[in-house]
C-alpha cells in the first residue's frame, strides 16, 4: 500500500517487468437462467490455462457492499487507500486529453443523454453516439456563456465531453446531475458545502443554457455533469515503488489517471489491438506496464450479456502474445465488477491472476469467480495487489531486521 511508512526502505530496483492487465468491469454475477457468470460463460482457454499455473483470489475494491467507480477500483489496484485519495472523473478525463488545467478550475465529466418530452431520461448514454457526431455538439456548447466564468468544453470520446470551468471562488463541493437510473429527470446540482453556492449556480445555468440548445435534437438533447474536481496531490506511484511505470490506455480517463499518479503515458490508438502493439514496441522501455481493457466493461453496463461474454472471449485471445513478452510477473485484475444482470458496476468480488516463476499452479481449474475463491490468495484488499505482484518480482526487501 502506497501509504505503508517503510516503503522506501523494501522497495527497490530490479530488471524484473511486471505487465498489470486491467480488465475493466472483469467480475460478473450468475445469469438468471443458466447460473453461469460471464466469466464462468465464456470460452477462455488461455485465461483458464493461466489459472492453473497461478496464483489466484478475489479481489475487494473499496469495502464490501461498497460499489466503486472505475477511479477507485484503479487506486487500489496501484495500492492508494480509495476513500483517503478520492477523486472526480472530470480531473481524470481531462489530464487524460491533454487540458491544461489549472490550480482552481474546476472540472467535470459530461454524458450527452436523452430525454423525451417531459424531461425524463430514456437513455443516460444517448445511444453511446459516435464522436463525429458528438464533437459538433460540443463546439455548439463551447459558444455558451456563464457570467462571472469561463467555460470550455472539450469533446473527449464518443457521447463523453469535459467541461472545464475557471473563475474565482469555485469549490467542487456539489453533487453530480445523473441519477443513474432512466425514467427521471436528470438532478438540479445542489451545494453540498456553503462555499460551493456559487458554483452549483453556475453549473446549472450552463445546464440550462445546454438544454435549451440542445432541445431540437432528437437524440443527444440533453446532459449530465458528475465528477466535479480539481487538481489533486497524490504520491508518485513509480518513486514509492522504485519504479519505472507506463501507463497503455486507448479510454482517455484512464489515461488521466495514470497521468496523476506519475506514470509514462504511452500513446497508443483505440482498440485493444492497438494497445498490444504498442506495449510489444516499449516492452524493453520499462518495468511496470498498466494495460487497460475495456469492451467488458462497457458490454456489462449496457446489460447485454452475451456482448460481455464475447468481450471476455476477445481478451482471452490476447494472452499468448502477452506471455510471448516473457514479463516476469503477469497480473490479471479487474477495477470492479460489472454484472450484466445489473447493467452497472457492483459490488462483487473480483477475480484476480498472479503468474511469475514462483506459481506453479493450486489446482484452480478455471479463471472465474466460484475457482479464484478457492485461490491460495484468498479475498483481499485490491490495496494489496501492488505488493503481491513487487514480491512475486523481487522487488521487495526484508521487512525489519
Amino acid at each position: 500500500m502506497i501509504d505503508f511508512p517503510y516503503i522506501q526502505d523494501i522497495c527497490q530496483y530490479t530488471s524484473s517487468k511486471i505487465i498489470m492487465l486491467v480488465a475493466d468491469g472483469l467480475g460478473g454475477a450468475p445469469h438468471p437462467d443458466t447460473g453461469k457468470s460471464e466469466l464462468e460463460s465464456a470460452r477462455i482457454p488461455n485465461l483458464d490455462k493461466l489459472a492453473g499455473i497461478s496464483a489466484c483470489g478475489l479481489t475487494t475494491p473499496v469495502f464490501p457492499g461498497i460499489t466503486p467507480g472505475s477511479g477507485p477500483g484503479h487506486l487500489s489496484l496501484f495500492g492508494y487507500d480509495p476513500v483517503k485519495y478520492l477523486m472526480g472523473r472530470g480531473i481524470l478525463e481531462g489530464l487524460g486529453i491533454d487540458i491544461e488545467i489549472n490550480d482552481g478550475d474546476i472540472a467535470a465529466r459530461g454524458n450527452f443523454c436523452t430525454v423525451d418530452g417531459n424531461g425524463n431520461l430514456l437513455d443516460r448514454r444517448a445511444g453511446r453516439i459516435k464522436s463525429e457526431y458528438s464533437i459538433p455538439l460540443c463546439e455548439q456548447l463551447d459558444t455558451i456563456e456563464v457570467p462571472g466564468l469561463h467555460v470550455s468544453i472539450f469533446p473527449v470520446q464518443d457521447y463523453r465531453f469535459v467541461a472545464l470551468f475557471r473563475g474565482d471562488g469555485l469549490d467542487q463541493n456539489i453533487t453530480e446531475t445523473d441519477p443513474q437510473v432512466t425514467g427521471v429527470p436528470p438532478r438540479a446540482v445542489q451545494a453540498i458545502l456553503p462555499q460551493a453556492q456559487k458554483t452549483a449556480e453556475a453549473v446549472n445555468l450552463l445546464i440550462s443554457k445546454a438544454q435549451e440548445l440542445l432541445s431540437g435534437r432528437d437524440v443527444a438533447n440533453m446532459i449530465m455533469l458528475r465528477g466535479f474536481s480539481k487538481l489533486p496531490q497524490l504520491p508518485d506511484f513509480g518513486k514509492s515503488y522504485s519504479l519505472n511505470p507506463a501507463a497503455i490506455a486507448a479510454y482517455p480517463m484512464y489515461r488521466g489517471l495514470a497521468k496523476v499518479l506519475g506514470m509514462n503515458i504511452i500513446k497508443t490508438g483505440i482498440t485493444f489491438r492497438d494497445e498490444i502493439d504498442t506495449i510489444k514496441k516499449n516492452i524493453s522501455k520499462h518495468d511496470f506496464f498498466y494495460l487497460h481493457y475495456k469492451p467488458a466493461d462497457a458490454a456489462g453496463e449496457d446489460g447485454d450479456f452475451n456482448a460481455k461474454v464475447k468481450a471476455l472471449e476477445e481478451l482471452d485471445s490476447f494472452i499468448p502474445e502477452i506471455l510471448d513478452m516473457n514479463p516476469d510477473v503477469l497480473v490479471v485484475a479487474g477495477d470492479h465488477a460489472t454484472p450484466s444482470i445489473m447493467a452497472s458496476h457492483g459490488w462483487q468480488p473480483v477475480p484476480l491472476l498472479i503468474h511469475s516463476k514462483l506459481t506453479d499452479g493450486e489446482g484452480i481449474e478455471a479463471f472465474d469467480e466460484r475457482n479464484c475463491s478457492l485461490g491460495s490468495i484468498g479475498r483481499i484488499s485490491a490495496t494489496n495487489v501492488m505488493f503481491l505482484s513487487l514480491a512475486h518480482a523481487g522487488k521487495l526487501t526484508k521487512f525489519g531486521p
